[in-house]
């Protein structure tokens, strides 16, 4: 770095959910004057000189009369956001010796100007701060940061731009900030308010021993909404790295990371009348989609078929690899996606096909296409169907009890615990399902399958099933019990 006529100093870009090292260049030199900023900016980065201009002055700084060039390096890569605005503004002040450059030594500077010289936070500062950590740098962020516990550690805290006039001494240091012990106050549903829902509660309770996808089809009012909001309460807590693989996503998105780093995991409910881009991802910047924003938690899809077909389409390889990655001319995003797909539908357009307490008015040509809109190869994907009829009325009015979320998470909680004994117990998984099937649950596994014409991977995804409800008994080997009861859960159309 020099100290006058020019300068250098570190921000950073987002790319997915990943930072890269952004080079800020300052150059002064004769003629007009006026302010250049080069290096692929978007609108959003040019607008960072009437921000700083404004900071100047309000900070105390004197703005120079000549011209300044700041080039953003490398220059291939398009620069969006504002948290350019206080590299850009550091930059210019070494520049312009109102600071010295030892300012920004080993500094990795993020931040989005006002106009009164404060400093705000901006979207993707825990990415920001792994770079930091990676590059060996100590981060410059807004004071107001949202970043907690390790994520703080070497990262110093700016309130207004006058501040840098006593050095990076004279900030305050992130790393004291503690995670919240208790969540905010936030109710969550429990399933013994479900009155009359006992086979879908034993559905949702296999689902999130397993982490499989589950669709509840029924008409309306039957509670499938009230269902999927419920599982949550029934999911351990976030581990301390799957906490932090989260909150990475939300910061990127510029989402709250409070409930997170509590320990809760999220529950997205996006409308059906989302876009592919908001689902999966996209826009410019690229951001992450509703699918990215249910990391590590439960994506709902309420009223499947009435989601876009090509909508509902893109989820099929996200489900199965985990993460999306969205091509761009600039490049391809990587988000992470490791979600647990709950969906509720009608049977019919009108709601009412197979309920004893309403006739169905759908010609079958209606149902049928009414149900083919979710398409065969998502289907395959969900591993536990189950049907969700309406409740009697006498239970509702009553209130009955019923499993509660209690009893739920206790199951969960047993069955988790037994797979992980289980497979501890060997280094090498099981060559093939057969090894984990006892004799007569072998046997019966074949001959339903074989009548069922089920393909390949739907033989895999009813096993698997059937391994999370031996889990749940405790069972070292399949029994046939908990093969015929993951046939029941099977889509209806064929594999």
């Amino acid at each position: 770095m020099s100290g006058a006529r020019a300068a250098v100093v570190r921000a950073a870009s987002l790319r997915g959910v990943e930072a890269e090292v952004v080079i800020v260049e300052v150059s002064l030199s004769g003629g007009l004057p006026g302010l250049d900023i080069v290096g692929m900016p978007d609108p959003s980065v040019l607008e960072a000189r009437s921000r700083v201009r404004c900071a100047f002055r309000s900070s105390g700084y004197v703005m120079p009369r000549e011209h300044v060039t700041i080039n953003l390096a490398p220059s291939e890569l398009r620069k969006t956001g504002t948290a350019y605005d206080l590299p850009i503004a550091v930059a210019l002040l070494i520049a312009t010796s109102q600071l010295p450059s030892s300012v920004a030594d080993d500094a990795l500077l993020v931040g989005e100007l006002a106009l009164d010289g404060s400093v705000c936070p901006v979207r993707g500062e825990m990415a920001y701060a792994l770079l930091a950590q990676k590059e060996g740098l100590d981060l410059v962020v807004s004071a107001e940061s949202p970043l907690r516990g390790g994520w703080a550690e070497g990262a110093r805290g700016i309130r207004n731009l006058s501040q840098l006039k006593g050095g990076l001494g004279s900030l305050t240091s992130l790393g004291a900030r503690e995670c919240p012990d208790q969540p905010p106050d936030v109710a969550v549903p429990d399933f013994g308010d479900v009155a009359d829902q006992e086979l879908a509660k034993r559905a949702m309770t296999i689902a999130a021993a397993g982490r499989h996808g589950v669709l509840m089809v029924g008409p309306p009012g039957s509670g499938k909404t009230m269902l999927a909001r419920c599982l949550p309460s029934i999911l351990p807590p976030l581990s301390d790295e799957e906490a932090a693989s989260a909150m990475l996503v939300h910061s990127v998105a510029g989402q709250p990371i409070d409930l997170l780093a509590t320990g809760m995991r999220p529950f997205r409910a996006p409308h059906h009348s989302i876009s592919t881009g908001g689902l999966v991802g996209g826009g410019r910047p690229v951001l992450p989609g509703e699918i990215s924003l249910a990391h590590e938690g439960v994506l709902f899809l309420d009223e499947l078929p009435e989601f876009p077909r090509g909508t509902l389409q893109a989820l099929r390889q996200p489900l199965e690899d985990h993460q999306v990655r969205i091509a761009r001319v600039d490049g391809t995003f990587t988000f992470p996606c490791d979600f647990q797909l709950v969906a509720a539908a009608n049977p019919c357009p009108c709601g009412h096909l197979g309920d004893p307490g309403h006739e169905c008015t759908c010609s079958q040509p209606r149902i049928a296409a009414y149900q083919a809109r979710v398409g065969g190869p998502l289907m395959d994907r969900i591993d536990v169907v189950v049907d969700v009829p309406r409740p009697e009325t006498s239970k509702v009015i009553d209130g009955g009890e019923g499993t509660t979320s209690a009893q739920m998470a206790e199951l969960v909680k047993t069955a988790r615990a037994f797979r992980a004994w289980r497979e501890a117990r060997t280094d090498d998984p099981p060559p093939s399902p057969a090894a984990e099937l006892d004799r007569h649950a072998r046997g019966t596994f074949e001959s339903l399958a074989r009548g069922l014409a089920l393909g390949g991977r739907a033989i895999v995804r009813v096993f698997r099933v059937a391994r999370t409800i031996a889990d749940l008994s405790e069972h070292e080997l399949v029994s046939e019990d908990d093969v015929v009861e993951a046939l029941a859960f099977r889509p209806r159309q064929k594999g």
